[in-house]
């Protein structure tokens, strides 16, 4: 075997290595992690991330030399239903100013610098990170040209209430959506109240007929 060929052979399996290794999925940090890698579209002088808990405040990044603000009494969440919000005060040109929504997170954020900053895009369209499921639906793999995330979304907040999994990809270059897949449902769940639950309907008590026959009675008999 010449030279030529081993080096043509090597170069192959190195370029399959390369791709097998840019589509492994990796999982998405936690949704604390995935705020703090924010880059802001517009220059900030400063601009500090709070989480609030239960009526604590608790910053979590502070970017360039801290300004006094007003702590906020809401926010926004990147997690339906969850008992927390978080908000960013920043100042530009001297200003203090606030994001207490995902409107606002999203203009901030601007233009997709990286796969966070995508997650949080999308997540202002509900999809979101399922912690608890992050095998289905927090997790993401990438190549040259995109992004392509794993994501839930609440499809039913009725009965039974369900959560989708949706695999978005999204272009590195313009940070556009191109392409979203429908996984399927992975939870559905049934609550007490349900009309159409299914576990209701078996044990329902059967009707008993309004009117039974009574048995006539029979006559004594004569010793």
């Amino acid at each position: 075997m010449t030279n030529t060929i081993r080096k043509n052979i090597v170069c192959i399996f190195l370029f399959l290595g390369v791709c097998i290794t840019a589509q492994e999925k990796k999982q998405l940090g936690s949704i604390p992690q995935i705020l703090q890698s924010i880059i802001p579209n517009d220059r900030t002088d400063f601009w500090v991330l709070v989480h609030n808990h239960y009526g604590k405040n608790e910053e979590l990044k502070i970017s360039g030399v801290k300004k006094e603000y007003i702590p906020q009494s809401s926010g926004f969440n990147l997690f339906p239903e969850e008992d927390s919000f978080y908000y960013i005060a920043y100042s530009r040109a001297g200003k203090i100013d606030y994001i207490t929504d995902l409107s606002g997170l999203k203009t901030f954020i601007g233009a997709i610098d990286n796969v966070e900053e995508a997650v949080i895009d999308a997540t202002a369209e509900g999809y979101f990170i399922d912690e608890e499921f992050k095998n289905v639906a927090g997790n993401y793999y990438q190549d040259a040209s995109n992004y392509y995330i794993d994501l839930g979304k609440l499809t039913s907040k009725e009965c039974p209430y369900q959560k989708t999994h949706f695999t978005l990809t999204v272009n590195k270059s313009s940070g556009k959506v191109t392409n979203v897949k429908d996984n399927g449902t992975y939870i559905e769940l049934y609550n007490k109240k349900c009309v159409n639950n299914p576990r209701l309907l078996k044990i329902e008590k059967k009707e008993m007929p309004a009117d039974e026959p009574k048995k006539a009675k029979q006559p004594a008999r004569r010793k």
